[in-house]
């Protein structure tokens, strides 16, 4: 897949080495509209982390092996759907805050939930989104080949989203988010909390 012609939001560097790229994440750069009140009040949506999309008209299943290169909390590359600011779905390879490493997925509709899943081993894995209709859910697998389901989810979306990647640094001071091997297929899968 050609990510050089994927669009922007949060234009960051982009580095191309065949099937390979990476995504430079600014410091403190992020997704996340925080649920929790700062000293009685919402905060506006944070959407400044840098996406690297694509529009995609219904069903699709959209995969791609990342490397985060963590250094601090919430470092993350991740997959995305997006709406706009206030409806989108990720699945991110995270560092999270209980030091570990973990699959995570964040679900805003108006405002973010927080999901920590299963916590991964070494520094790479897959991660894999696929929609049908209006539902939605990430997989993830360590070769590439058997995907488990992290989450299932609906969206008020319209027939063309945006989707794509996403390169974070909520916390530290940015860093590259390597990512392999995207496709991006238009397909139904027959069983979305199987992926396929």
């Amino acid at each position: 897949m050609d990510i050089t012609k994927f669009h922007w939001l949060n234009e960051s560097r982009l580095t191309v080495d065949g099937e390979a790229f990476s995504i430079y994440a600014p410091p403190k750069s992020e997704y996340f509209n925080n649920p929790v009140p700062v000293n009685g009040e919402f905060i506006p949506p944070i959407v400044d982390a840098p996406v690297l999309y694509t529009e995609i008209e219904g069903d699709f299943v959209m995969r791609v092996r990342v490397k985060p290169n963590f250094l601090t909390n919430y470092d993350a590359a991740c997959l995305m759907v997006i709406k706009d600011e206030n409806v989108w779905f990720k699945g991110a390879f995270e560092k999270s805050d209980f030091g570990t490493t973990a699959v995570v997925t964040v679900v805003t509709n108006g405002l973010s939930d927080d999901a920590n899943g299963c916590n991964i081993e070494g520094d790479t894995v897959w991660l894999q989104m696929a929609r049908v209709g209006n539902n939605f859910a990430v997989h993830y697998s360590l070769d590439g080949e058997k995907f488990d389901m992290v989450r299932l989810c609906w969206l008020p979306v319209d027939a063309t989203v945006k989707a794509g990647v996403e390169a974070q640094s909520p916390t530290g001071e940015g860093g590259e988010r390597e990512f392999c091997c995207l496709t991006v297929e238009k397909k139904t899968v027959k069983d979305l909390r199987a992926g396929k």
